[in-house]
């Protein structure tokens, strides 16, 4: 056949994280001891509540259709979390529930984006924002964030790279993959320039939970009504409640957004699942507990790991204040020999320790920076010793 297939689908990278977690199962499964630092993921069970709340949902019959855009209930709840916990008034006509936080951020970038719109993301950046953009027609344009300033962009980076075709920037805060998280300074300067350009946010708040050392997240929503009108807010329950697998994200946003995004959601997947959003209600309703008890555990191997990492030969890191991963800088490692033959790049430290020392981590060119690795701490302790011996062995065998 000659028939040419999407050039959008033709120019999808596919994603490293998944392929470097991919194949770390696959070894394990061959019954290798493999350490996997790239989960994005808790290691920890969903919480026995939240998953009671699932279960009765099935046995009472609460499996059919709901709502294109969740049910008022789940919205209802979500309204008072932000509310409380981000001091942002979302009315539940604000809010859209879909299949996890990529399906929220489609929906954003499909309403939003026009063809030929650029739309600004920072660096060091989730992997999956400028394949999202471009699928719509966008283009995304990176903004780097300067290793000084926490890898954060400053509104004269955001400058930098600004058009008279910019629509959007994203925001993601704490971040995937460094972890850090911007002040309200640095929020309120951002919010400043948005509100001049006229432009929109959009705030992937997904981590908000997960901070440290008395850390407080704040969503650039609440810093005012021009910042609020421009920003759509996107969450869900995956990384706090250790719900990755139940797909349930969120956005609240203007009127006009949220009801083109329920439209669009109604034609291209009905509704999010009915049994996981009643799981999601419990969860952002119900006890606390286990939630408080993951972070706690978060913040132990945070500094375990932290402090490891930190006397590690030919390596370079920042001290995470949220999310779960840590964040290596190995530019003098990649210039070094190993086996006699130059390194040169993450993605080949990358390969070497995952084929010579099972472990897998993830190098961050797809992520928008170079000589860099991700490790996650959302395994245990004993895990993490045993990972970062085997990373502090390679980088004592380098030359």
């Amino acid at each position: 056949m000659s028939l040419e297939l999407s050039s959008k689908a033709l120019a999808v990278k596919p994603s490293s994280t998944l392929a470097i977690s991919a194949k770390a199962k696959e070894l394990k499964a061959k019954g290798l001891d493999v350490v996997g630092f790239g989960a994005g993921e808790p290691d920890f069970n969903t919480p026995d509540n939240i998953c009671d709340a699932a279960i009765d949902a099935i046995k009472s019959g609460f499996t059919k259709y709901t709502p294109a855009s969740g049910t008022n209930e789940l919205k209802e709840a979500i309204s008072v979390k932000f509310k409380e916990f981000n001091n942002i008034d979302y009315k539940p006509s604000q809010i859209v529930i879909s299949n996890g936080g990529k399906h929220s951020l489609t929906n954003v970038f499909t309403v939003i984006i026009n063809p030929g719109d650029e739309v600004i993301i920072p660096s060091p950046f989730w992997l999956s924002y400028p394949e999202m953009v471009a699928l719509v027609g966008g283009v995304p344009v990176t903004a780097h964030g300067k290793k000084e300033n926490g890898y954060k962009v400053t509104v004269d980076d955001i400058k930098a790279v600004f058009t008279d075709k910019t629509k959007a920037l994203v925001l993601n805060t704490p971040s995937n993959p460094t972890g850090m998280m911007y002040t309200e300074e640095e929020l309120r300067a951002i919010a400043d320039f948005v509100v001049e350009n006229d432009i929109y946010v959009v705030s992937d708040e997904m981590y908000e939970y997960l901070t440290y050392d008395n850390n407080r997240h704040i969503s650039i929503a609440s810093l005012g009504k021009d910042i609020y009108d421009r920003t759509i807010t996107v969450s869900g329950v995956s990384k706090s409640y250790a719900m990755t697998g139940w797909r349930i994200g969120y956005t609240g946003s203007s009127e006009e957004i949220a009801k083109l995004m329920g439209s669009v959601q109604s034609h291209q997947a009905s509704n999010p699942n009915a049994i996981a959003q009643k799981a999601a209600y419990e969860a952002i309703s119900g006890d606390q507990s286990q939630m408080k008890y993951m972070l706690e555990e978060f913040d132990k191997r945070r500094r375990y790991m932290c402090d490891r990492v930190a006397k590690l030969p030919h390596a370079q890191s920042i001290i995470p204040t949220g999310a779960f991963y840590c964040f290596i800088d190995l530019s003098e490692a990649v210039t070094m020999k190993y086996k006699g033959e130059v390194v040169g790049s993450a993605a080949r430290i990358a390969t070497i320790l995952i084929d010579e020392y099972n472990v897998a981590v993830i190098p961050c060119e797809d992520f928008g920076i170079d000589n860099h690795i991700r490790l996650s701490y959302a395994i245990s302790i004993e895990q993490i010793e045993k990972g970062i011996d085997r990373i502090e062995e390679f980088l004592n065998n380098l030359e």
